[in-house]
């Protein structure tokens, strides 16, 4: 599914791959970009890009007139965050409050916001899209004023089909549902799917936003144990399916919120086979899946799907534009009754914005700008974990994800994040406190950072202005 424009992040892949197994070292001077080029045939362009990709993931240096170097950041030792331990209940502390107090200011200026998930304005291709609303006012019946067909905007449907070939999905137009975003399309599957008093399956920490709905529905949550590496433990999920009192299970298979997680696809497979012998549905929230940093787009466990029994959501909210309101749902054999349940709730999506991102997708505009925006994430990432290694206290463990927009940080215990939070917004910086993902008395010492504002000496300087304020 990779052609030649990818070459150089294999290549940049290969030189990552040497750099941690100890073939390149710390202060070994790699060959000069002439020397490569000469000796593998890759172009000047693509060798270049491959060193420059390298070191935007801080493994190498350039120093001027020498060439480059492994740095020293290559050798740091990063301890991962511990798995979930969830006690096998559905509790319901309430988190509302601080939920309230960390995004009540979300769109001050003055407040550096890494508790945000979604990417900043100077990430996201606006005059481009700006160009696409004008056209779509001329181009729709009505200049857009109309309602779309319930099931959504057919240009739109069809090219999310057609980018559905990126994870190994073969959907068609009349496989898809359009939504008014990502939250939208969860909410109407959790309404067809389930009713008050019902039990569902999620990872642990999960998204708030899920929990919180989850709840204003009348379900219980069972949080599972999971992975902050590889996503939910198969045998806890196992276990709690075979007590067949689970209605659903609803699980971010790549990038998870907050922990940045993703499942392996031999776990994806598992999952799909395990829902589909206890006759379960699946919700999957695949709304980071386009944000990897690797070579290429991992799958979900849509891909593995052959039963329906997956009902896989998503959206260009943390791609492209937050504010549009685009999503979508893939529901499997649950079509008939999520398109049902969307005409009672929603009945149509907004018109304009979906024709304007339907455009957008083709011609391989929404592919460059991915590049790019996956380009700044990773080195962003790299940017903040070496940074808060760098200020945080000595013991701190920090994730690695491979993708998505967040840093799951875990504390000495004797810290409370959530105590921490009033004190950090007293220097305008703002983070996501990690009570806020469990509904159980967990993650009290953790906390999540996002990671897409662009990088400058200020944010630099607030995450170090964290890391002061925790060793005090």
């Amino acid at each position: 599914m990779r052609n030649s424009n990818y070459l150089y992040l294999q290549f940049a892949d290969r030189i990552e791959k040497q750099i941690k197994s100890g073939v390149l070292c710390v202060g070994d001077k790699l060959p000069s970009i002439r020397e490569v080029v000469a000796e593998t045939g890759y172009s000047m362009s693509t060798v270049s890009k491959a060193y420059y990709e390298v070191e935007s993931r801080s493994l190498i240096e350039s120093r001027p007139q020498s060439g480059y170097y492994v740095s020293n950041t290559s050798a740091r030792i990063i301890t991962e965050p511990s798995p979930s331990s969830p006690v096998l209940k559905c509790l319901n502390i309430d988190r509302e409050d601080l939920i309230d107090q960390v995004y009540r200011n979300m769109t001050d200026k003055s407040i550096t916001m890494l508790s945000l998930g979604f990417p900043s304005n100077e990430l996201l291709p606006i005059a481009k899209l700006n160009k696409g609303i004008i056209q779509a006012t001329r181009q729709l019946a009505n200049s857009g004023t109309s309602y779309e067909e319930v099931q959504g905007n057919l240009n739109l449907r069809r090219e999310i089909a057609r980018w559905s070939f990126t994870w190994g999905g073969s959907l068609t137009e009349n496989d898809i549902i359009t939504t008014p975003g990502c939250t939208s399309a969860i909410s109407h599957c959790l309404m067809t799917l389930t009713k008050p008093g019902d039990t569902i399956i999620t990872e642990s920490p999960a998204y708030f936003g899920i929990l919180q709905l989850a709840k204003s529905l009348g379900l219980y949550i069972m949080e599972l144990p999971t992975n902050m590496t590889t996503g939910i433990e198969l045998d806890a999920l196992k276990k709690a399916l075979a007590t067949k009192k689970v209605k659903l299970c609803l699980l971010m298979s790549n990038f998870s919120n907050p922990s940045g997680s993703m499942m392996p696809a031999e776990h994806k497979k598992e999952v799909v086979k395990l829902m589909e012998f206890y006759d379960i549905p699946l919700i999957e929230d695949d709304i980071h899946g386009d944000l990897y940093f690797g070579s290429s787009r991992p799958t979900n466990c849509k891909t593995y799907d052959e039963s329906g029994i997956v009902l896989c959501c998503s959206s260009v909210s943390k791609t492209l534009a937050p504010g549009y309101r685009v999503g979508w749902v893939s529901p499997g054999k649950f079509k008939k009754q999520i398109l049902r349940n969307k005409i009672y709730h929603t009945l149509s999506s907004p018109t304009i914005t979906h024709e304007v991102v339907g455009d957008f997708l083709k011609n391989g505009r929404y592919e460059n700008h991915l590049r790019k925006i996956r380009q700044i994430l990773h080195q962003n990432c790299n940017n903040y974990i070496n940074t808060v290694l760098e200020s945080f206290p000595e013991g701190t463990k920090v994730s690695q994800p491979q993708g998505g927009f967040f840093l799951w940080i875990e504390l000495d215990k004797s810290i409370d994040t959530a105590t921490f939070y009033h004190l950090a917004m007293k220097h305008n910086i703002s983070f996501a406190p990690g009570r806020i993902f469990s509904f159980q008395d967990q993650f009290s010492n953790c906390m999540r950072l996002s990671f897409g504002l662009p990088w400058t000496n200020e944010l630099r300087h607030s995450i170090q202005t964290l890391g002061k304020l925790l060793k005090t």
